[in-house]
């Protein structure tokens, strides 16, 4: 399916690399292309089918073809009553990761009467043990679905305990391993898609044409991100540069300023960052340059920014795959799917007088999010007013093509190997070679060699040492 015939068209967070030996899948060889059934369908769902349906995506009303999962029926347990026991890795104030996650179940138990959450933060952080933690929050809260926010706090815990808990959804949050086991879920969401409209919106607004990002670790999820933030870029503007620079932890403010730095002194005058302090801002800040936001709205959630400043961001909405799960669990699901990968094309209904996005009434996984707006108008009145009409709308036919499930970067375009990257022994994974084709335009990768096995950073993007 192409675009023409679709529409007209200190401690890591997540664990790098190291971790990989605990995925239980195959070679490349074996996994890399799963076809658009990969991406609509999910890794463990019944073979999609193809139909043609009407869809409408804000004012605009489309029939296009697109690929839906079979759905079986279910009856919901009534009056079971679910707790969500979160073993955060960091702490929840100033976190654009954890406190977003803390937002996410704040929404849901707003939204359902039948749902309640407790937590404990800095599990990592602290050195804490993560086995401790899940057994308080099941025996002293009545945690009936557990979630670890960091690899680390549900890897190797929740694989030591899941088998004592045969009643209890256990979730993770994959970083590269995604091991998993019956009642041991792993999860993310396809942050990447919106990470791509970002690198539309940056290639468009850059005048030197250098745009930069401070990476934290060299880790699979953040080969994923610069991957899918570089295709954008490279599609609104064929003449710009993508500069990294790896500051080697999540969060390490001086380092991360530092890196920042380096970055705009190489010219760079878009910066964005793949680390968890707000460093990286300050220094857009400093210099007078765009800073593209991740992981939360920064300005519109936090006040930590301006649109002055805050060229677009984007919201992780934890809350709609959380509720996937919580469907599962409500309906006495045994055997769930073990990995759970939501892309813009899943949502959750909202009111319409809901205060979070008013007038919206639904909520997808992650969107263009900055200032409390969203879509389009995520992007600063000052940038908007440096991108051209025609890329608007294209940027604007990419997001409705996702939200309708009709579009993937990673399915439209070639992964091509820069030769950088690290090599996963346990896998039997090499670095391929500088030009190597990995995966070709038109095949959309499996979930599980994009959550695991993308260990290169692609062909054209600067590595500055």
């Amino acid at each position: 399916m192409t675009k023409e015939n679709v529409l007209t068209k200190n401690l890591t967070r997540r664990k790098a690399l190291s971790t990989a030996g605990k995925v239980a899948v195959g070679v490349v060889a074996a996994g890399v292309i799963g076809g658009l059934g990969g991406y609509y369908a999910g890794s463990m769902a019944a073979a999609p089918a193809t139909v043609k349906e009407t869809v409408t995506v804000g004012a605009a009303t489309v029939t296009v073809p697109t690929t839906i999962t079979q759905t079986r029926t279910v009856e919901v347990v009534k009056g079971l009553k679910v707790v969500m026991g979160m073993v955060l890795g960091g702490y929840v104030e100033g976190s654009t990761w954890d406190g977003r996650q803390i937002k996410a179940v704040e929404r849901l138990k707003q939204l359902y009467p039948w749902f309640d959450y407790v937590y404990d933060e800095g599990v990592v952080l602290k050195g804490k043990d993560p086995i401790s933690s899940a057994r308080d929050l099941i025996k002293v809260s009545g945690a009936n679905i557990v979630f670890g926010s960091w690899e680390p706090a549900a890897i190797p815990a929740f694989h030591t305990i899941a088998d004592e808990y045969p009643d209890v959804y256990f979730l993770g949050i994959v970083g590269s391993d995604i091991s998993s086991r019956r009642n041991f879920i792993r999860v993310f969401i396809r942050q990447y898609q919106a990470m791509y409209l970002e690198g539309l919106v940056a290639g468009a607004i850059t005048q030197t044409n250098k745009i930069g990002i401070a990476v934290g670790p060299a880790c699979v999820q953040n080969w994923r991100r610069m991957a899918a933030f570089y295709l954008g870029i490279k599609e609104a503007n064929p003449n710009a540069t993508l500069y990294i620079k790896y500051v080697g932890e999540w969060y390490d403010p001086p380092k991360e300023r530092e890196v920042s730095h380096a970055l705009v002194d190489l010219g760079v005058d878009v910066l964005t960052h793949y680390t968890d302090s707000v460093e990286p801002l300050k220094v857009a800040e400093e210099r007078g340059i765009w800073f593209v936001g991740k992981d939360s709205d920064i300005v519109g959630l936090y006040g930590w920014g301006t649109t002055d400043t805050v060229a677009v961001s984007f919201d992780t909405r934890w809350e709609v795959l959380f509720y996937h799960i919580l469907k599962e669990y409500l309906a006495g699901t045994r055997y769930p799917d073990r990995i759970v990968f939501l892309g813009m094309n899943h949502h959750i209904p909202l009111p319409s007088d809901n205060p979070w996005v008013p007038g919206q009434t639904i909520l997808p996984a992650v969107d263009l999010q900055n200032d409390n707006k969203i879509g389009l108008d995520a992007i600063s009145p000052k940038a908007k007013r440096l991108i051209s009409e025609d890329m608007l709308k294209l940027i604007e036919r990419r997001r409705n093509q996702m939200l309708l499930g009709a579009f993937d970067p990673f399915c439209e375009y070639a992964l091509v190997s820069s030769g950088e990257g690290v090599p996963i022994p346990e896998l039997g994974l090499e670095v391929p070679p500088k030009g190597t084709v990995v995966k070709p335009a038109g095949v959309m990768p499996t979930d599980d060699w994009l959550l695991g096995k993308l260990n290169f950073q692609l062909d054209g993007i600067v590595l500055v040492k």
